[in-house]
């Protein structure tokens, strides 16, 4: 398959993919340099891009290829985990206006759970999905009810908070070139002499996109073969006429994808309820998100170190800030660090944070791929081991999870984090400084970026009660995260070693 791969990932992914006998296509001018491989100028079958926050990358594409990527990316570690996208970039979803923002309107996405097309092979939480609509991305006034016909320009990892991001003005491309409403063929680039000779290409091919669209070539075309623009612009069109009903494959006058499903303004609100759909109507059908915990990283950098020089824990240190990332980047460029250094965790926390007196959030996510925010806390220990200590004052209120003790005015929790390990203690003191309590949450390997603790909660715990009395708790709710598919069984596995160590040793 053809893939194209953008971000702090690309080196090693492209290393992954080669091996694996798939085309890396439309790659950057680093990755022309590091390889000895041709990259082809082709239209992908999937993209794959590194998600804002760092943490992994989302894929989109054909149904087929996303699958087969989807699988080769989660066995780049233990602690690698995948989750079906709904609403991919570049998918149209019809949806109705639940609510109506300062800025826009939020829309009920309507998905089907048990269509291939819709959900990766994989059935989804739900039949729908929430997108958020800028009112300057629509050109008509809605409100509650209205149904809308949109297309996902930014989607939304499952571990973030914002929605993805949905515009009505309708586009349909492959990085080729890109099928837009307007008329005669626009070129994207800067050469003024490129343009023109690939705007008569354009006229050699012989492809018309529908009425009312135009063609849009990106720079990527300037190095592509005719075969290989004849095929994006073939595959541009095909999705171009299944969006309108133009393909001859939607004859009932109700559905979606007719002219008539559209009002006549043709500013993406539906006419009527009938014209809802349930699936994706455009490239890509599919898409999945991929987060790479701490081995996993590990993991990509030795991949990578196969290729060009790599620092110990470069993936870690890039996915921590942007500044960080660049840190890395000036590194490498001055020297070549040995391969069986150790990571630098010291000088990393000592240029980037977190330090003592510092703000820490705890962010505890799930295999499902939900991410819950436990709190923000204050660093209070730095050790020389790179363990430290995040205090937090608790809200009064209830009784503390799992320990059955009262949750009081002046408690405080006392979090000792230390990078790479599978678990991670809190203990819970009273305003006196009586012991209320401790709870070992068993995790993927922490990691400590300068504003937040990451890992992902497998479930099982272990508790020490105030008299002593060891617990553990939540394997019935581990197993039933692997019979979900959530959770992989070897990943289950290591969190149940891991529990039983704690056991012996509290």
């Amino acid at each position: 398959m053809n893939v194209r791969v953008r971000g702090i990932y690309t080196t090693a992914l492209t290393r992954l993919l080669l091996e694996a006998d798939h085309d890396v296509v439309d790659a950057s001018p680093p990755i022309r340099r590091r390889f000895d491989a041709t990259f082809p100028a082709a239209p992908p079958d999937v993209t794959v891009s590194t998600t804002d926050d760092r943490q992994g990358v989302g894929v989109a594409g054909d149904l087929d290829a996303v699958e087969t990527l989807r699988d080769l990316l989660a066995d780049v570690g233990i602690d690698t985990l995948a989750w079906t996208d709904p609403t991919p970039v570049g998918a149209v979803l019809d949806g109705e206006v639940t609510e109506t923002l300062g800025g826009g309107a939020v829309l009920d996405l309507a998905v089907d759970p048990d269509d291939p097309d819709a959900a990766g092979g994989r059935t989804a939480p739900s039949d729908s999905a929430e997108g958020y609509l800028p009112y300057a991305n629509v050109d008509a006034r809605i409100e509650p009810g209205d149904r809308v016909r949109a297309q996902v320009v930014n989607s939304a990892a499952p571990w973030v908070s914002h929605r993805p991001e949905l515009d009505t003005e309708l586009r349909v491309g492959n990085g080729l070139v890109t099928l837009e409403p307007g008329s005669g063929t626009r070129v994207d680039v800067r050469d003024d002499e490129a343009a023109r000779e690939l705007a008569g290409m354009t006229d050699l091919l012989g492809i018309e996109p529908p009425e009312g669209w135009r063609a849009v070539w990106g720079p990527a075309a300037l190095d592509a073969d005719m075969d290989a623009l004849e095929t994006g612009l073939e595959r541009a069109v095909a999705d171009a006429e299944r969006l309108t009903g133009s393909d001859g494959s939607d004859d009932d006058d109700d559905d979606p994808a007719s002219a008539d499903g559209l009002d006549t303004d043709g500013l993406g609100l539906l006419a009527d309820s009938s014209a809802m759909r349930t699936a994706p109507t455009a490239r890509p059908k599919t898409g999945a998100w991929v987060w790479f915990g701490r081995e996993s990283r590990f993991a990509l950098d030795a991949i990578r170190r196969e290729v060009t020089s790599t620092m110990p824990g470069h993936h870690r240190i890039k996915a921590g800030s942007a500044s960080a990332s660049a840190g890395v980047d000036f590194a490498e460029a001055l020297c070549d660090p040995a391969p069986d250094a150790d990571f630098p965790l010291a000088a990393v926390r000592g240029s980037f944070g977190p330090a003592e007196g510092d703000r820490l959030r705890l962010e505890h996510g799930k295999p499902d791929g939900r991410l819950i925010t436990l709190g923000e806390g204050t660093v209070t220990a730095v050790d020389d081991d790179g363990s430290l200590t995040v205090e937090r004052e608790m809200t009064p209120g209830g009784d503390y999870d799992g320990l059955g003790t009262r949750r009081e005015a002046g408690d405080v929790a006392a979090t000792s984090l230390k990078e790479g390990r599978w678990w991670y203690p809190t203990t819970y003191r009273g305003s006196d400084g009586t012991v209320k309590g401790t709870y070992v949450n068993v995790c993927t390997p922490v990691e400590v970026f300068p504003d937040a603790a990451r890992y992902v909660d497998l479930h099982v715990d272990v508790i020490k009660h105030p008299d002593g009395t060891i617990e553990r708790v939540d394997d019935d709710v581990l197993d039933r995260s692997v019979a979900a598919g959530d959770a992989p069984e070897e990943l289950a596995e290591k969190a149940r070693s891991v529990a039983s160590a704690l056991e012996n040793a509290l």
